[in-house]
């Protein structure tokens, strides 16, 4: 009898059936854990995602490229960092220099055309000795160009939701910001 009350009594047995809010929520946690924001920074490009959307803008499409053009993400796109939040202690003491200036805003959105490098300094150090080895096997998406004789990247295009692998469900972010 003991047996049979304590069955009944065992947690974590199964997951119960998950609200739509409660997708939604994880979605959205999903993605600001994976680009390092805070909630009241996706909350922005959130909003101003849907404020395109007025001039014909698809919303997702939008909320794609604010994420993936920030200066962290991009630099983790090329390699120099082994993840995002690496990168963005890259950018954040300096090291990186984006056309010609030094950047210590791992939220500055990069725009087309924007050359991405790293500091002549930092390029001795021994870390970057590593990443150098580690860049020629680096996978990068269709809208990031680099050569690697000049150490410097380009930023070509704008991404898309085609060429992007996105970490959560970008139409379930929206909705959940729509309540």
């Amino acid at each position: 009898m003991s047996e049979a009350r304590h069955a009944k009594n065992v947690r974590g047995r199964g997951r119960k059936n998950i609200s739509d809010f409660g997708k939604q929520l994880l979605e959205k946690q999903r993605v600001r854990f994976a680009y390092g924001i805070s909630e009241r920074q996706l909350s922005r490009y959130v909003e101003e995602a849907n404020r395109v959307a007025v001039l014909g803008i698809d919303p997702k499409v939008r909320l794609v490229e604010q994420l993936e053009l920030r200066l962290d993400n991009v630099v983790y796109k090329l390699g120099f960092a082994p993840t995002r939040r690496a990168a963005r202690q890259l950018v954040s003491h300096g090291h990186v220099v984006i056309n010609g200036v030094r950047s210590t805003v791992p939220s500055h959105m990069t725009k087309e055309g924007d050359i991405i490098t790293v500091r002549d300094r930092t390029k001795n150090l021994p870390v970057m000795e590593r990443v150098k080895t580690g860049v020629e096997e680096v996978v990068l998406p269709a809208w990031l160009t680099f050569n690697l004789k000049k150490f410097e990247a380009k930023v070509d295009g704008k991404p898309n939701l085609e060429n992007t692998e996105m970490p959560g469900s970008v139409a379930a972010i929206l909705e959940y910001y729509s309540r």
